[in-house]
């Protein structure tokens, strides 16, 4: 069998995936499914549902569509149940996509959050931002 190497996926790309779906972080994101195993640990996960629920969002989409959405994502990323603190990172908020990276054993992080960017690479783990992402894995096999 054919192992994947692991992605970590921040919050910002998830949620600009759903409202944006033509954007450079909705493409990442598609691509990063199709050549890469998603990951996410119960702390990732329930900071992009809590996103998706607050209220100023909801103008702009229903809630039931956002939460449908959520468990989506929840569906198709494997679960690192076993994530041992990091502690790496200026923004105490983005400690827990490090330790998700170092736990799954990941080969990227994919986020728009200057915080991690600023720390690629970090302990081998790429981290990219949409478009570096993309500019990297269109056309090239992982």
């Amino acid at each position: 069998m054919n192992e994947r190497a692991g992605l970590v996926t921040d919050t910002n790309v998830l949620v600009s995936r759903f409202f944006f779906r033509n954007a450079v972080a909705a493409r990442a994101l598609r691509l990063g499914y199709q050549r890469f195993t998603l990951l996410r640990s119960s702390e990732t996960y329930a900071e992009f549902e809590a996103v998706l629920r607050r209220s100023k969002f909801d103008r702009y989409r229903p809630l039931e569509d956002r939460l449908r959405f959520a468990k989506l994502i929840e569906r198709v990323s494997q679960p690192i149940l076993h994530v041992p603190p990091v502690i790496a990172c200026r923004d105490p908020k983005d400690k827990k996509f490090l330790a998700l990276a170092i736990a799954g054993s990941a080969s990227v992080i994919l986020t728009g959050d200057d915080d991690l960017l600023e720390l690629h690479p970090f302990r081998g783990i790429d981290i990219l931002n949409p478009r570096q992402f993309l500019d990297r894995f269109s056309g090239a096999t992982p």
